[in-house]
């Protein structure tokens, strides 16, 4: 009879996909016990709070186990797939020696691993993360625990109060406790390293914790929690998670941080809509995606060159306006997995065929649920589209860590004053919303009528870039 020895398993990890993201929901494994895998081979999609991703395994070997089904949210860091590195061969376990055979070995430096696991186009990590024997971690403990009963006798006697470390826990965990009223310090945590998990909060919940003086339990609520119940052929629950959880907690973040003001102007298009149709017959054009919402997003940039105050951010923690020198250009894409804003880079720099190339691949990139976590960082200002779903016009929120977001509603054919005559005329909307801390009437105003001047005027496109 043989064993497989854990030196032919390698656990791969749940890995950061984001910038600072703690958890990822399983969306679909590629791959099921008894497949043979390859180094860089994606074995399952994940989605973020932030896009979908797929994540390569970072070794060969044959799948022994899947430690989370479809649809299970995991903590970064959590094992989710063991891999066989031997190849799907039995190894045999060696006897285990007589404690009277066994040699003495000295203590040996910990193994670090081979790699680590990395995104597709993310690299590989130029230093490995060595980790302390958990013998020698045990062994210290005792002795740290003295060295902490000494402190506290000596500043006991001497009538102090000694400080009273903090609790290690995660974010969710941290939230978790705050939300049931759970005091982190009377927790007893089962994790590693002392670290508290959501079943040592729950446990805390329903456990009698001793006061500091007294072993007295604490009061039991004075009446139970109703239950609430729910007609499940006539309603459906769909739990806020992934991009539409993230959007939601960013909207409130900002609607109630950045004091917004939204200005509007009612603009006549007509010649815009006829240099649309000109490009789209123009041979350096030619395969590109030409539409009203390129030659508006010119419009912007060239506004924001005029005016660049417009073009900044408030750094709370500074008490400073960070003016940029750049512009990375929001467009808001609405997905089957919610509203996202990927950005293009330095858009100031983009000659008109390529902001055509780059906008048409960042809406089918993030229609397609490919967009990645990088595409939506550090973006200046942003464009939303709600004329596409036929709405005149809005009052968009800004985006956390921007100053304006500009709406374009829909372009209808109405009647208009042209020349001193009534003229059926091609008409839309345009709403500036923007942080009044940092911009004021006079150059919000000064934006938006930019913006309306080179679309009712497009060769200012010209004289003013």
């Amino acid at each position: 009879m043989t064993t497989m020895t854990d030196a032919s398993l390698r656990e791969f990890k749940m890995p950061d996909v984001g910038e600072g993201l703690t958890e990822a929901e399983i969306l679909k494994w590629y791959v099921q016990p008894g497949d043979t895998v390859s180094d860089g081979q994606v074995v399952c999609e994940v989605e973020t709070a932030k896009a979908a991703v797929e994540l390569p395994i970072p070794y060969d070997g044959v799948v022994r186990e899947l430690h989370f089904p479809e649809g299970t949210t995991v903590d970064v860091g959590t094992a989710i797939i063991a891999v066989d590195v031997a190849g799907g061969a039995s190894v045999p376990a060696p006897a285990a020696p007589r404690e009277s055979e066994r040699p003495q070995a000295p203590e040996a430096e910990p193994k670090t691993p081979a790699r680590q696991p990395v995104l597709v186009g993310y690299g590989v990590a130029t230093s490995a993360t060595r980790r302390r024997p958990r013998r020698a971690a045990e062994a210290a403990a005792p002795e740290a625990a003295q060295a902490v009963q000494a402190v506290q006798t000596e500043l006991n006697g001497r009538g102090g109060v000694p400080a009273a470390p903090r609790p290690l826990a995660k974010p969710p965990v941290r939230k978790l406790a705050k939300d049931l009223g759970v005091d982190l310090a009377m927790v007893t945590p089962s994790g590693p390293d002392g670290v508290i998990t959501r079943e040592d909060v729950h446990a805390a919940v329903t456990t009698t914790v001793p006061g500091p003086e007294t072993a007295a339990p604490l009061p039991a609520p004075a009446a139970p929690a109703p239950v609430v119940t729910y007609d499940g052929a006539r309603e459906t629950r769909v739990p806020v998670k992934g991009v539409r959880k993230a959007t939601a907690q960013a909207m409130v973040g900002s609607a109630f941080t950045a004091p917004h003001v939204t200005e509007f102007v009612t603009v006549d298009v007509t010649r815009t809509m006829k240099l649309v149709e000109e490009l789209k017959q123009d041979k350096e054009m030619q395969g590109l995606r030409v539409s009203p919402l390129l030659l508006i997003a010119k419009a912007l940039l060239v506004a924001v060159r005029r005016h660049p105050g417009i073009n900044a951010s408030w750094d709370e923690a500074a008490q400073e306006i960070v003016l940029k020198h750049y512009v990375n250009l929001g467009i808001a894409a609405a997905t089957p997995r919610g509203l996202i804003v990927p950005n293009i880079k330095d858009a100031h720099l983009k000659t008109l065929p390529q902001l055509a190339q780059e906008l048409s691949d960042l809406v089918s990139t993030a229609r397609e649920g490919r967009t990645s976590p990088a595409a939506m960082q550090g973006g200046t200002v942003t464009i939303t589209n709600v004329g596409v779903f036929g709405v005149d016009t809005g009052t968009p929120i800004l985006n956390p860590g921007e100053s304006a977001i500009l709406a374009v509603g829909a372009i209808r054919l109405q009647p208009w004053v042209h020349k001193g005559k009534v003229k059926p005329r091609q008409v839309t909307t345009l709403a500036l919303s923007f942080d009044h801390r940092l911009v004021d009437g006079e150059l919000g105003s000064k934006v938006l009528a930019d913006v309306a001047a080179v679309l009712e005027q497009p060769k200012r496109l010209i004289t003013w870039a």
